[in-house]
């Protein structure tokens, strides 16, 4: 069925291929963008413009006429016959049942052929003086026929099937028509099943309707040929309405043969494990099925498709149940380090878009990184989600969807649950009715694109960089008494991520967490909010690592208002979901203001204050808090999946500061009882605040230059004379941290954290240069850019370090290797 609609595509490339220079981009009249090249980048005129985009427009249609025609004559070829035998003493079929298949062809082909024969010496002769107008209005007025033979569709679909089931005869030749291909096509025909012929009428319609709009688009309203163009079009969407296949977007309802009234409820695109592997599949639930179809490639000139991969009846879909463990694919989850070296270089290129924009010439280059940027934005979307939702159909075949977020998985079941309460029966489609109703997908799906920033208009909000600080205040509204916590999630790079998690509130049916958090933002728009119940039952159950067991009580989100959370005061809000009320306030930082290193005034605390003042002040090689802090990691926390990535709550973290910069002797039982990710922030805290870098202002040019290196050689003697370089009780602060590091990496397979997931945490933090290094204008970064060059090389720097053989001071102070010791 498709090979001849890629002849189309073949015709319309080759009319177009002497005069390709550069592509041009114009819009179809339902939003979708084609690709046509244009004979010159630049027209005399917007008249010259117009009547060459119009030309280009009835070149296309023209192409794919000569297809409809061929498509017909296919049809009409075994009528003849097949009417010839219907009279002798071995029909194939009766006179009846002919006429009823073939009803209204005959003349449906002799319209188009007249249209074509008369359009065609137009589009070889073409000039301003050109008209078709009357051409596309005439077409239009014999649309009476294309009704009887949509009245008739049904029964002619029936029939032929029945026909099909009943003579061996009539199913061969209904199953391998032959197309002829256009004239100047290599192939000369292809094989294509009647049902799939008889759908052509009713899809052709729809598709000169579009083209209407087009050449409206490009013909001057004081054109002759503008009313011609607006009563055709005005003829043609009164009679797609009349037979409910209007063209609005926003439909959301189709008909199908068997007159069954199909409402769209969502639809959205989701990860599908197939065959071990990711695909991308957009997914549409409707009130009786879930389908589930993949996007079509397309060529120039040619709309976007989509074909069906499978459905499910609803009447037939069940859930995985807990304890079903057999079932899971194996599927491979890519490293985290992989994930955000991707982020890394989403993140350059938007920063080199950004520059092209203001450059003289830079919109063709634009153009490109545009591109590249989609297809990593793309593979990211793909390679992300890591949260299984399967379902399962009535003979036990199940269907497995990765998710990055326990929100969507929610929303999905819940949407197929509430209409499963209906008394649905189980539907099974016809392939001429599957086919009828995935091309109805494309009219009528809700998301358009894939969620990824490159498909985002310039004017759009490109969403907040910088640290989001959120307190969780409590909910009310729970029927029963519960063990209930929160998670919050924010969208970065097209998905969600989970941020952090308040405390289990245990056994009420009012919560008061009063818990603050701090969440960066990667570009986010949205905050999201889950409650659930506590699941004490979990560690019984043999699942994925990412299975989330806990019952989801309730789920909200807000937009993130630039406007709103930007101010210095706290916003307070309220999320309502199923009848719980969550509140929780927060405001907003810019990464300019919130990764300054701000020395500290007191210079009798440790936090803000230089690393050297601090171990002389204790009479220690390594700060205290340093020394306290790994030590509580390593006894309770190197096994918490997340350490040092996932968010401590704010308040606690603030507290721990204060015992620490007060020197109280309440710190070590604080530690003890401190919840482990508020212990782990504010180690990272500590460093993230010293007025300059641990591993120093100083030297952080010539660490840059050093991780550049290619000669292996080369950079181990640079890397090690810097950190020789390094004052005694920086490099003894950070060899601790260094071998804790590894440690903590060693347990990836339960915590989830490599080497590279904590030199992305702390890299940046042990590395930042200070205010006073940046406003020499030799680091430079905008509040937008979080993963500019400069991170890149920070994390890069400690990950050399991270992957590199135990080192100790005095084996670094012992070693003579020459290097010069100008830094």
């Amino acid at each position: 069925m498709e090979e001849e609609e890629e002849e189309v595509l073949c015709y319309l490339d080759r009319v177009l291929e002497e005069e390709e220079e550069e592509e041009e981009v114009f819009e179809y009249g339902d939003g979708e963008l084609d690709h046509i090249t244009p004979t010159h980048r630049q027209f005399k005129g917007d008249i010259e413009k117009g009547l060459e985009m119009k030309k280009l427009v009835l070149s296309g249609f023209l192409a794919s006429e000569e297809i409809y025609i061929n498509q017909l004559e296919a049809l009409l070829l075994p009528m003849r016959p097949l009417k010839a035998t219907a009279t002798t003493s071995q029909p194939v079929l009766t006179i009846q049942q002919v006429e009823t298949i073939f009803y209204k062809i005959q003349d449906i082909f002799e319209i188009h052929k007249e249209f074509y024969d008369a359009l065609l010496p137009n589009i070889q002769q073409w000039d301003e003086k050109v008209t078709v107008g009357h051409l596309f209005q005439k077409l239009a007025s014999q649309l009476g026929v294309y009704k009887a033979f949509v009245d008739n569709y049904k029964v002619a679909l029936e029939t032929a099937e029945k026909c099909s089931q009943a003579n061996g005869q009539f199913q061969k030749i209904s199953e391998n028509l032959k197309v002829k291909g256009p004239k100047d096509s290599k192939d000369c025909t292809t094989s294509v099943s009647m049902e799939a012929l008889l759908y052509k009428p009713i899809d052709r319609v729809t598709r000169s309707t579009l083209v209407l709009h087009d050449l409206l688009k490009h013909t001057p309203k004081d054109h002759p040929d503008f009313p011609l163009l607006q009563d055709a079009l005005r003829i043609s969407q009164n009679f797609l309405s009349s037979i409910n296949e209007e063209i609005d977007p926003r439909r959301t309802a189709v008909t199908t043969p068997k007159g069954e009234a199909r409402q769209l409820v969502k639809d959205g695109f989701l990860v599908e494990v197939s065959e071990s592997s990711r695909k991308l599949r957009h997914v549409f639930l409707f009130t009786d099925l879930l389908l589930c179809a993949k996007m079509k490639k397309t060529s120039v000139g040619r709309h976007q498709q989509y074909e069906c991969k499978w459905y499910i009846p609803l009447a037939d879909l069940t859930f995985q149940t807990l304890d079903d463990t057999d079932s899971s694919p194996s599927i491979q989850v890519l490293p985290e380090y992989e994930i955000e070296e991707m982020k890394i270089k989403i993140s350059v290129l938007k920063s080199e878009i950004q520059k092209e924009k203001k450059a003289p010439k830079g919109q063709s280059r634009v153009e490109r990184l545009r591109k590249k940027m989609n297809e990593q934005e793309s593979w990211l979307l793909l390679h992300s989600p890591t949260i299984p939702f399967r379902i399962h159909n009535k003979h036990g075949k199940s269907y497995h969807f990765l998710l990055s977020s326990d929100y969507e998985r929610s929303e999905w079941r819940e949407s197929i649950q509430k209409l499963q309460k209906k008394d649905l029966q189980t539907c099974l489609l016809s392939s001429v009715e599957l086919q009828v109703l995935t091309s109805s997908c494309f009219k009528l799906r809700t998301v358009h694109n894939i969620p990824v920033t490159s498909n985002k208009d310039d004017e759009e909000t490109p969403g907040l960089y910088g640290f989001l600080h959120v307190i969780v205040h409590s909910a009310k509204g729970f029927k029963e008494s519960a063990n209930l916590y929160c998670t919050l999630e924010v969208d970065s790079y097209g998905y969600f991520v989970s941020k952090a998690k308040t405390r289990v509130f245990r056994d009420t049916t009012e919560p008061h967490w009063n818990e603050e958090f701090e969440i960066e933002l990667e570009g986010s728009l949205y905050l999201r909010i889950l409650c659930y119940e506590n699941c004490y039952d979990k560690s019984m159950l043999n699942k994925d690592d990412n299975e989330i067991v806990d019952k989801i009580m309730g789920k909200g989100q807000v937009q993130l208002d630039p406007q709103t959370v930007q101010s210095k005061n706290w916003h307070m809000d309220v999320i309502e979901m199923n009848g719980i009320k969550v509140e929780f306030s927060m405001k907003f930082t810019s990464r300019d203001l919130s990764l300054k290193r701000t020395p500290s005034k007191k210079q009798s605390g440790v936090f803000g204050v230089k690393i050297n003042v601090v171990t002389k002040r204790e009479r220690s090689k390594v700060p205290y808090i340093v020394r306290q802090c790994i030590e509580e990691v390593e006894k309770r926390g190197i096994d918490e999946v997340g350490i040092y990535r996932i968010s401590g709550v704010a308040t606690d973290i603030q507290a721990l500061k204060i015992t620490f910069d007060t020197n109280t002797k309440d710190i070590l039982v604080m530690l003890s009882d401190m919840d482990i990710n508020a212990i782990a922030g504010t180690l990272k805290l500590y460093f993230r605040e010293l007025p300059e870098p641990l591993l120093t202002d100083r030297l952080y040019p010539a660490f840059m230059e050093g991780i550049a290196l290619s000669d292996p050689a080369a950079k181990e003697n640079c890397m090690m004379h810097l950190l020789r370089s390094l004052p005694d009780p920086n490099l003894m602060t950070f060899l601790p941290l260094l071998e804790h590091l590894k440690r903590v990496a060693e347990k990836e397979p339960i915590n989830k954290m490599s080497l590279h997931n904590l030199a992305t945490v702390f890299g940046p933090t042990l590395l930042r240069p200070s205010e006073s290094e940046i406003a020499k204008g030799q680091h430079i970064t905008s509040a937008s850019d979080i993963w500019s060059h400069d991170v890149m090389a920070q994390v890069q720097v400690l990950l050399y370090y991270l992957q590199h053989p135990p080192i100790s001071f005095a084996e670094l102070k012992r070693n003579t290797l020459y290097f010069s010791t100008d830094v």
